[in-house]
């Protein structure tokens, strides 16, 4: 029997579906996706789990519809009944565009809104002076994979499905990474269940085409990148992904090692036919252009600055060849490719990144969408380490002499400040106010949450997501500059590389213990962050119940994860679980 309110959810649920009149296929593919129109105009059937989709045909049982002629009266008088009041079609407010760009290995200190003297970042900047600019914002985790599964999945480390980079070992040359399975549910497919078309173009990292991994499998639409992270080495990589088959874009593609112990060292030498970020930018555009007139979520997980150094010379002519007298070409010593100017190159894959902001935002603008349209910008962990030789850091890269951490302890791979705290900028026209600045601690969790509410998506009554667990926290309020949203659990950390590493922060507490996969594992340290941004004082023997405190509700909220073990805590885990 039909009741008011089932008619207000299921006339509510198709309105959300549609931006205009619905023709009856129309109705008749919704209706079959909602559960009490389901029920009352199919064929009864028995409840399946629900897990990727809130439609699931039963085995031995058929959906046999109603005739559409019979179903259209029902679902137009339901509208008549609302139409006439209160109530109004979700399209009469169109739902924002969603874009959100993450830079690869790009340190807290590396753009010019965040203090950089050296290196130009004008499209960034200027991102910056028209929306907000977050001082205390955290990535997921301090290396590429897992940063990516925390800000898909909204589950911070301590129960993620990935704790650390792991190749997946399916025998392809660029295996992939070890895949999340059927079970996650990503912001992809949140939004795509609320009507909007999905993309990602760029490194994604979380399972080859053919696992449960691939982007096609995890509520995206379309894809175009680098589906492998170890392919992502080289930016003239002999295939590039598309959706779920490997596109050739290079026949004499440039592997991305190699060394030069001796002789001249020249940056053409590592140059080949495609470039693969402007092709991934050119796909990104035309996702851009065809969807322009619907609702869409944008995900650019771009490759800059990431090594190996492979900049367009165009960049590299930019920068003084003063910067590399001192310590001359890299040849290879740290890994990755040699290049003739490693400074200047540094600076160049920043600037190139730089330029494919704008390019997103300029397409943005030629469309009309800037105004409808939430941009963030932030950046999957700090910026590379050292490496054997002293004079440079891993592919060269010249973090010391750029700052590039803005005076933070740590690198990437790092739970330390500079390996977690990254750059993070938001821009969203009438929502958020231009050229301000946020001090609220915040992290990729949030992240989840905060743009499943842009959506207007009830992620407590979602059959995706009502039995998931989440980390963060809805940051709509700080973005709107109506209240500050209050963060319950603290930010946590469970790394599984690097020696092992679990990292708390608790309003300005954060505690780090390092090297648990090793036979003697590293004791607590606490810092201050309020007094002591650098961690440089470790305060843990003068606060010993905070670290105990910490180190409890940490416990408390984990899970294990036998494909990225810690043993030190796996066991504990376990026995308070039991």
């Amino acid at each position: 029997m039909l009741c008011a309110s089932d008619v207000f959810v299921t006339y509510t649920a198709i309105a959300k579906r549609t931006s205009r009149r619905p023709s009856g296929r129309r109705i008749h593919a919704i209706a079959k996706k909602l559960p009490m129109i389901r029920s009352f105009c199919f064929a009864p059937s028995f409840p399946s789990p629900q897990k990727k989709s809130i439609s699931h045909a039963v085995a031995g049982h058929s959906d046999s519809p109603l005739p559409v002629r019979l179903l259209l009266p029902i679902v137009f008088t339901i509208g008549v009944l609302f139409t006439g009041s209160n109530f109004a079609w979700a399209s009469t407010e169109a739902q924002p565009n969603i874009v959100f760009i993450l830079a690869d290995d790009l340190g807290y200190g590396e753009l010019g809104c965040y203090g950089q003297q050296k290196i130009r970042t004008p499209n960034i900047d200027r991102l910056a002076s028209e929306g907000m600019r977050f001082t205390q914002h955290y990535t997921g985790a301090p290396v590429c994979a897992p940063a990516r599964c925390v800000l898909m999945t909204g589950q911070n480390l301590a129960h993620a499905q990935i704790r650390g980079n792991r190749d997946s070992g399916n025998g392809r040359i660029f295996p992939g990474q070890w895949p999340i399975t059927d079970d996650a549910v990503t912001i992809a497919e949140v939004l795509k269940e609320a009507g909007y078309v999905t993309g990602a173009f760029g490194k994604w990292g979380l399972g080859p085409s053919n696992t449960s991994g691939s982007p096609i499998k995890q509520g995206f639409d379309r894809y175009y990148g680098y589906n492998c992270q170890r392919n992502a080495h080289s930016y003239y990589p002999p295939f590039l992904d598309s959706n779920e088959r490997e596109v050739q874009i290079n026949p004499y593609p440039i592997p991305g090692h190699d060394r030069k112990p001796d002789g001249e060292v020249v940056a053409e030498d590592y140059r080949a036919k495609n470039y693969a970020p402007d092709l991934i930018l050119a796909e990104a555009t035309k996702f851009i252009d065809k969807h322009k007139n619907e609702p869409f979520f944008l995900y650019l997980p771009f490759v800059e600055p990431h090594v190996a150094m492979q900049p367009p010379q165009q960049w590299l002519d930019q920068y003084p060849e003063s910067w590399d007298e001192e310590n001359g070409p890299y040849r290879g010593e740290n890994g990755y490719l040699p290049h003739p100017r490693p400074r200047a190159g540094y600076a160049a894959m920043i600037s190139d990144l730089d330029e494919h902001v704008g390019t997103i935002l300029e397409r943005l603008e030629q469309h009309g969408l800037s105004e409808n349209t939430l941009v963030v910008f932030t950046s999957d962990n700090g910026p590379t380490h050292g490496g054997r030789d002293p004079r440079f850091h891993i592919g060269g890269a010249a973090c010391t002499f750029f700052n590039s951490t803005g005076g933070l302890r740590g690198f990437k791979g790092s739970c330390y400040e500079g390996g977690i705290r990254v750059p993070c900028i938001v821009k969203w026209p009438g929502h958020v106010k231009e050229n301000s600045v946020t001090e609220l601690p915040s992290y990729f969790p949030d992240w989840f949450v905060t743009l499943s509410a842009v959506a207007k998506v009830d992620l407590e009554n979602s059959d995706l997501t009502s039995n998931v667990m989440l980390d963060g926290i809805n940051l709509l309020p700080e973005l709107n500059s109506t209240s500050t949203p209050t963060r319950e659990s603290p930010m946590i950390w469970d790394f599984h590389n690097y020696g092992g590493i679990v990292a708390i922060r608790d309003g300005n507490w954060k505690a780090v213990r390092r090297n648990l996969l090793k036979k003697n594992p590293g004791d607590w340290e606490l810092y201050d962050l309020d007094a002591d941004r650098s961690e440089q004082h470790d305060v843990a023997t003068e606060h010993p119940e905070v670290v105990k405190r910490l180190e409890a509700t940490y416990l408390e909220t984990r899970s294990v994860e036998p494909d990225f073990a810690l043993p030190i805590y796996d066991k504990r885990t376990r026995r308070m679980a039991n």
